[in-house]
């Protein structure tokens, strides 16, 4: 499911072409939104030069046409969002450069920035208003969000992801609950706080690090930073406890180290200390921290095998092959589903490929021999898509017939469906697998322990 929206861009009062070019590009390109730039792609253009590349555009158009850029359209903006959940980074990305390239028919420079800085997988699709022949400008036509908006639908649907319902407007209901937005100062404690987990070996190299993430630093008497997005610079002191300049020195140091808040819940039952081997040369005070430990995990795997009914060693055996079984199978399922969906996309993909060739393959048939090599080196990109899709074909078991997309986009809905239902069952059992293979070797501890104090008894008689 993916909701657009068509949004053009005008120069803003006060500014420069140049200005609001670079300003709504490195936006969409921010690092922090976009994977360290991995969910960038482009066409016709370099994401690092685009704002350029627009502007050196729009001077030859003027060139050419004599026209001037007054209060005119610079560049546009598509906004698409996906439903949460539903769509990977990068299916993300590749959907958004299909859209823009079907929109623009090929003929406008543009870049795609997928953002995961939120809930919910969006992409930032901008291109240039001016044609990559610089003689005509993109005409925004009547409903052009309305065609846009159905364009998209068209792209969910052929690679197998749902479709926005249109509801009348007396059943649509009127949102009352928004996330919590994200600020610029959250992200940079965020950024502050990941760079601190690469280990720097000082603050200089903690700032040079800071610098390849795209921030301008700025010192003075306080210390202050710059990213892509921001429009001032914002000093360190003003992030709130644990941000300061002497704060963060002292984190790289290694005093005041924050430890990541663990939002997983914590096990059932721990592994118990071996303390014969494990605390030798660590000295008394590591021993008795142990046996205290042991003496704790002890109770606690004691109450997990009374909370699940097991009174014997030979039911705990029983119990942890169930679990291990049902998990492993699960997750052979969730494998296995996970490989029919990508032989799905790439049967899909020949489909599309061989549909779109099957003409020029045709054409390249009934031509005679001696014309056949130089039509085949003119052609030879889609001549070979064409034998790769029959190869394809023809590796399908024999008598299998050659599903449509329909019935692929079918069943890949109903993989992921089943795979997404399967993988809720098996969380809770891969963490209730590894609680009991850990009371499992803390019972074979215990008796292991009391069975050497039953053979050292009477050596000591």
């Amino acid at each position: 499911m993916a909701a657009t929206r068509l949004i053009a861009l005008h120069v803003n009062k006060g500014k420069t072409v140049a200005q609001c070019l670079s300003e709504r590009l490195d936006y969409s390109q921010n690092p922090i939104k976009t994977e360290k730039g991995e969910l960038i792609t482009s066409y016709a253009c370099q994401p690092e030069t685009a704002a350029t590349e627009f502007l050196l555009s729009k001077r030859q158009y003027q060139q050419i046409t004599g026209e001037e850029y007054k209060g005119n359209i610079i560049a546009y903006q598509i906004r698409q969002s996906f439903k949460p959940g539903e769509i990977t980074p990068e299916d993300a990305n590749r959907l958004g450069y299909e859209l823009a390239m079907r929109f623009t028919k090929g003929q406008h420079a543009f870049t795609v920035s997928t953002h995961t800085d939120k809930a919910h997988i969006h992409n930032h699709i901008i291109f240039n208003s001016t044609s990559l022949d610089c003689g005509r400008k993109f005409k925004n036509f009547f409903f052009s969000g309305l065609a846009l908006q159905r364009l998209s639908d068209i792209i969910c649907f052929e690679n197998g992801y749902s479709i926005i319902e249109k509801k009348p407007l007396s059943e649509r209901e009127k949102r009352t609950v928004y996330p919590k937005r994200h600020t610029i100062r959250e992200e940079l404690r965020s950024v502050l706080d990941d760079l601190i987990q690469n280990k720097p070996k000082d603050w200089e190299d903690y700032l040079r690090l800071l610098r390849e993430e795209g921030y301008e630093i700025k010192r003075g008497k306080h210390l202050s930073l710059k990213g892509r997005a921001q429009k001032k610079y914002i000093r360190l002191d003003s992030l709130g406890e644990g941000y300061s300049e002497n704060d963060l020195k002292g984190r790289i140091a290694g005093a005041n180290v924050r430890q990541p808040r663990r939002e997983s819940t914590p096990p059932a039952v721990d592994l118990l200390i071996d303390i014969q081997n494990k605390t030798l040369g660590k000295g008394a005070g590591y021993e008795i921290w142990a046996k205290k430990h042991n003496l704790k995990e002890t109770a606690k795997t004691l109450l997990f095998l009374q909370q699940h009914n097991i009174h014997s060693y030979e039911e705990l055996e029983k119990a942890v092959q169930m679990t291990v079984d049902g998990s492993d199978s699960l997750l052979a399922s969730i494998r296995e589903k996970d490989a029919r969906i990508k032989e799905i996309d790439i049967l899909k993909q020949h489909i599309f490929n061989y549909s779109k060739t099957h003409q020029i393959y045709l054409e390249y048939k009934r031509l005679p021999k001696g014309k056949k090599t130089a039509f085949y080196e003119a052609h030879r990109a889609e001549l070979e898509l064409h034998d790769a899709a029959k190869n394809a074909f023809d590796a399908l078991p024999e008598g299998t017939k050659l599903p449509t997309i329909r019935e692929l986009c079918a069943e890949r809905k109903r993989l992921i469906e089943e795979r997404k239902a399967e993988y809720e069952q098996y969380r809770p059992l891969r963490d209730q697998k590894k609680d009991f293979l850990r009371a499992k070797q803390n019972a074979d501890m215990i008796l292991r322990r009391q069975q050497e104090d039953r053979d050292e008894r009477p050596r000591e008689k």
